[in-house]
């Protein structure tokens, strides 16, 4: 089975802020060793979990480190109120069909 590397970072937005969050969320350039990433978001918009999924840990460290991941985050952090992530290492599920 095909393992994962993957960073989840889960934040609380000021109300009414994700519209403006979404725009200085995304990466400019896209880390190469960045292989998939997702948003999610709670119905009123003032939580979102980003999944992205790297080629190791290696490269996600070193992109979290990196200039522009520093002005990425600067740029979100007059929307986020409360910020929390994690490192993760795993594989997919099997799903029994019916």
């Amino acid at each position: 089975m095909e393992e994962h590397f993957v960073w989840v970072t889960t934040r609380r937005l000021q109300p009414s802020s994700l519209e403006e969050f979404e725009r200085a969320w995304r990466p400019d350039p896209y880390p190469q060793s960045l292989r998939r990433a997702y948003a999610y978001w709670s119905e009123d918009g003032e939580e979102i979990t980003g999944v992205s999924f790297w080629e190791s840990k290696e490269a996600c460290d070193t992109w979290r480190a990196s200039e522009p991941e520093t002005q990425r985050r600067a740029a979100m952090a007059p929307y986020v109120v409360e910020e929390w992530e994690g490192f993760y290492q795993g594989r997919e599920l099997t799903v029994p069909r019916r």
